[in-house]
């Protein structure tokens, strides 16, 4: 393409117009013909047009002298367009990147004869998982097609619904394991984490509605003042740091001091019994978990039961408390032999 100059005629004499032309060939031989007529034009927009219709970029006068041009703009006539939210989730997707969790997904979920593939599917969850989160109904209603993600991940909108969201959990949940254990030691080496301290804590979260179709919700102790709820108990172990380490779901109605075997087993079984300490607080205190506990030899930090206090009233009013650091002080306090259970 090129522009022409096209000299017409008016009231206050001969002004100079132009138009785009665009010149291809024929059988019989090369033509030309008008894209668009662009009337009288600055020299500086002519310039630039003359740039772009013959693909040559350049680069602009930093520091001419040259008048900048104005435009005014009445902002009650101006609307937004299909808006997209991009900063967040390019951040998400380069955090991905060197977690390695893209190629962790394609290696767990390989490419088989779906539309779209679930590694890139396990990519748009956990996305909106670190930017938004919300429900995959959500997502499928809006959530996704308002992002970047249709654009820097290749998947249209319309290929993103609640039935492909919710499938591709089902497909991530046998490898939640594998997925933890790779998490595990790429976060460690990215922020050179050590796994010697572990904290153990529980939480819970709620239903809206019967859930016949989910053996683990129960009605129990609701921290979300909700009993009138049915819900689910999440076991969640973080290191020191509060990098996660593992979680597991279990029935609304478990007591948090019934679980404290299973979860310190599991995490042995996948990591090892490394020379670590547990960190727990006072609800996972029984005679049952001390005696599970010391049996190997397993270091450990639980919370005494106010119950228990009333043993070392005397003890803690003494003076000899250590300073650990500012505002923190400790006191050591030998455990008093009761047949209820020893406190350490």
């Amino acid at each position: 393409m090129f522009l022409r100059r096209i000299c017409r005629k008016d009231g206050d004499g001969n002004r100079r117009h132009w138009a785009l032309c665009e010149s291809y060939r024929t059988e019989r031989g090369p033509r030309q013909c008008v894209v668009a007529y662009l009337g009288d034009v600055t020299e500086s927009l002519r310039q630039g047009l003359e740039d772009a219709a013959s693909g040559l970029p350049r680069q602009g006068d930093l520091f001419g002298t040259s008048t900048p041009e104005y435009v005014e703009v009445d902002i009650n006539r101006v609307r937004v367009e299909r808006s997209r939210s991009f900063g967040g989730i390019w951040l998400a997707l380069q955090i991905l990147s060197e977690l390695e969790l893209d190629l962790s997904f394609e290696k767990s979920l390989p490419v088989g004869r779906e539309d779209v593939a679930w590694s890139l599917m396990a990519q748009v969850l956990t996305i909106h998982r670190l930017v938004e989160p919300s429900s995959e109904l959500s997502i499928a209603e809006g959530g996704y097609e308002k992002t970047a993600l249709p654009d820097l991940l290749g998947v249209s909108a319309c290929l993103v619904n609640d039935d492909r969201l919710y499938r591709a959990l089902d497909r991530l949940i046998p490898h939640k394991v594998a997925l933890e254990e790779h998490l595990k030691e790429r976060v460690g080496k990215l922020f050179g984490l050590d796994y010697e301290l572990l904290l153990y804590d529980l939480t819970s979260t709620y239903f809206e509605g019967a859930c016949r179709g989910n053996a683990q919700a129960q009605r129990g102790y609701s921290r979300d003042s909700r009993p009138d709820c049915k819900q689910v108990t999440i076991a969640l172990v973080v290191s020191r740091d509060g990098f996660p380490l593992g979680y597991e779901v279990f029935a609304g109605n478990r007591a948090d001091v019934s679980t404290v075997e299973e979860i310190v087993q599991l995490i042995e079984a996948r990591y090892g019994k490394a020379d670590r300490i547990w960190a727990m607080d006072r609800g996972m205190a029984s005679s049952e978990n001390f005696a599970f506990l010391k049996e190997a030899g397993r270091r450990y930090i639980l919370g005494t039961p106010k119950s228990q206090l009333k043993y070392y009233e005397k003890e803690l009013t003494e003076s000899g408390w250590d300073v650990v650091r500012p505002g923190v002080e400790v006191k050591k306090c030998a455990s008093p032999e009761r047949d209820v259970y020893p406190v350490p």
